[in-house]
């Protein structure tokens, strides 16, 4: 496996300057891009890049550092009910498809979405129970006239560019835990996969270990972010937290740096389960920690991910 870095985090900054802080930090061997949608596109000219030429031109920058691409990410919400939203962000997803073709980039990631409750809806619905008992039909209306169609259609679009869309499983939408990734898998076919985020599974309750087990070869990509419980509030509250993030105090959880949530014997039980689920891809990391600086926060995780990630087996122990 090899460390991997998603660069909106730099977002403030160019391709050049961006570049300069992945050198710095070491040890990173792919970046994963953002092509628009959440959280934007601060490092490619996707417009540019769709000349040839300037896509191989792009490549040979990157690999002049050493770097390849990961993914290209274009996380946004293709069954939004409202049509005009919908439209661009299928529109995106197909153009990131078509530029991950042009830039041998194996991998987009981006959301299921989530439609609304008819086709009438203003906003999107997230259905998390089966009562009452209406939520069950809407829930069956959303996979079956929404989901399941849109992306069987676009599965098949990016399997006919080379492409593996790895949807990240994410609450708010659709696909938010692997029983629901794996229903989408399991009706668009096997192009769908998933990109493991276990930032968004710790407080849903998810053993990380396990669930990667479950997922086993749909997991096409790998985001490396934590999460912190307050036990306090979970006390008081549980862990279904719709306060602001800036409310920091307040929260039963928030995101942060590798190793801040969560200690190094549980990365490296992620990481061993990565193995034995032959997972031998990018390991992305994604720093979303309001606590941590920017520096502080990706230099603590390259240096913990460095010794769980990079720590490879040997290839024909004598024990075995």
């Amino acid at each position: 496996m090899k460390l991997g870095l998603f660069t909106p985090v730099y977002g403030h900054l160019d391709a050049q300057q961006m570049l300069a802080k992945v050198r710095a930090l070491g040890r990173i061997q792919a970046l994963e891009l953002g092509t628009g949608g959440w959280p934007g596109s601060a490092h490619l000219d996707v417009d540019a890049l769709e000349e040839p030429c300037k896509a191989r031109e792009f490549r040979k920058m990157l690999a002049g550092d050493g770097l390849s691409i990961s993914a290209l990410s274009c996380h946004s919400n293709p069954l939004h009910p409202d049509p005009a939203i919908a439209r661009d962000a299928d529109a995106l997803f197909r153009k990131t498809v078509a530029l991950a073709e042009r830039l041998e980039v194996p991998v987009v990631v981006t959301f299921s979405g989530c439609p609304g409750d008819a086709e009438d809806a203003k906003h999107p619905n997230w259905i998390t129970t089966p009562w009452p008992p209406e939520f069950l039909d809407v829930l069956d209306w959303q996979w079956e006239r929404k989901t399941i169609p849109y992306w069987t259609a676009a599965a098949r679009f990016a399997s006919e560019h080379g492409v593996r869309v790895a949807i990240e499983a994410h609450p708010g939408f659709v696909v938010y835990n692997p029983e629901t990734a794996l229903r989408l898998r399991a009706a668009a076919g096997p192009a769908v996969g998933v990109n493991f985020d276990p930032s968004h599974f710790y407080w849903q309750g998810i053993d990380i270990p396990s669930a990667i087990r479950e997922l086993g070869p749909a997991i096409f990509h790998f985001h490396a972010k934590d999460v912190a419980f307050d036990a306090r509030n979970v006390a008081v509250n549980g862990v279904l937290d719709a306060k602001s993030y800036r409310r920091m105090p307040e929260r039963s959880w928030l995101f942060r740096s590798v190793g801040w949530g969560h200690d190094e014997l549980e990365w490296k039980r992620m990481a061993a389960a990565l193995r034995l689920a032959g997972y031998d891809y990018v390991i992305s990391i994604e720093h979303e920690d309001a606590l941590a600086s920017v520096d502080e926060g990706l230099r603590s995780a390259v240096d913990l991910l460095s010794r769980v990630v990079l720590a490879e087996p040997p290839a024909d122990p004598w024990w075995t």
